[in-house]
């Protein structure tokens, strides 16, 4: 059902909300800020949401918590991970992403988001830019967007000739099986989001100056072959879903819990447990009578403007 112009206005002035909230979230304050002026305000939301938006905060940092056990467990293991994030543009892959990492050590986890290839790359094997991403023991690589662009974006825009997507389709599947032979665990998540939402999000970024850096003309066009894409990710998700490393389909109409579900699911796929740490003491600080503290230079020290 297509919303009417009114709720559709509504439903980018809580996007804009919502992505204010994302900066907002270590605070649990009912605090917001105006979208138009960027001043705080009292919230004015009911108690209902009020109420959704703390068990939301409290789930993400009870995941996260689980997460940075995830991540000792990975360096005690030396276990090896990848996880592969796809999905329409605007689908709320980089906010999953974001909570994921928030909390972690980025020498362990880290997001590789790789530009378009260059003149150099184009002329490589297919999957050799991605290679040097993987990771090596103990290590977690997210995937923003990976191999699959060619899939999805190459298919749809013509980047790609017709004998290069099928030997893409030929090859994926071996490669991934040689990834995980080689001990490096693939999970495959696609974020899925309907017509209505990715255009409402949009509509959010437009109007948002903070976020129209994020609509490039390749997502504008992305708007018009909404149906092109359907037909590459079902045909996708078809051929490349392999029991060694099978798709996962995350429902992403409600950002908030697209993230808390991701996480839960990311977190059921590895038989983590607590790796105990010995107990943290301070060290005392040593004292030397022969230092004395030179003063900072005035003229190089940063304004307190706040």
């Amino acid at each position: 059902m297509r919303l009417n112009e009114t709720d559709l206005m509504e439903r980018v002035q809580r996007e804009l909300t919502d992505s204010y909230d994302e900066e907002l979230e270590m605070e649990l304050e009912d605090r917001e800020i105006d979208p138009v002026t960027r001043e705080v305000r009292v919230s004015e939301r009911s108690e209902e949401a009020k109420e959704a938006r703390r068990q939301y905060f409290r789930e993400l940092f009870r995941l996260q918590a689980e997460l940075v056990k995830l991540q000792d467990w990975v360096v005690h293991t030396g276990h090896k991970v990848v996880i592969l994030f796809e999905g329409r543009d605007a689908a709320g892959k980089g906010g999953v992403i974001k909570r994921i990492v928030q909390r972690l050590n980025p020498r362990v986890c880290r997001v590789a988001a790789l530009p378009a290839p260059n003149n150099r790359e184009r002329t490589q094997w297919y999957f050799q830019r991605y290679v040097s991403h993987l990771p090596a023991a103990g290590e977690i690589v997210l995937f923003d967007r990976s191999w699959y662009n060619r899939a999805g974006v190459e298919r749809v825009m013509g980047f790609c000739t017709d004998e290069q997507y099928e030997e893409f389709f030929q090859t994926v599947p071996e490669f991934e099986r040689m990834l995980a032979r080689s001990g490096i665990q693939l999970i495959k998540y696609w974020f899925s989001i309907s017509d209505e939402e990715q255009n409402a999000r949009f509509l959010g970024r437009i109007h948002d100056p903070l976020k129209q850096w994020k609509l490039s003309p390749m997502d504008l066009e992305s708007r018009r072959r909404w149906e092109e894409y359907t037909k590459a990710k079902e045909i996708m998700l078809e051929r490349t879903h392999i029991p060694e490393a099978p798709w996962w389909v995350v429902q992403g109409v409600d950002k908030k819990k697209a993230r808390l579900n991701c996480i839960h699911h990311l977190l059921e796929q590895m038989p983590y447990e607590e790796v105990e740490h010995p107990a943290i003491q301070l060290p005392e600080r040593e004292y030397h009578d022969d230092y004395v503290r030179r003063p900072v230079p005035a003229e190089i020290i940063v304004p307190e403007v706040y």
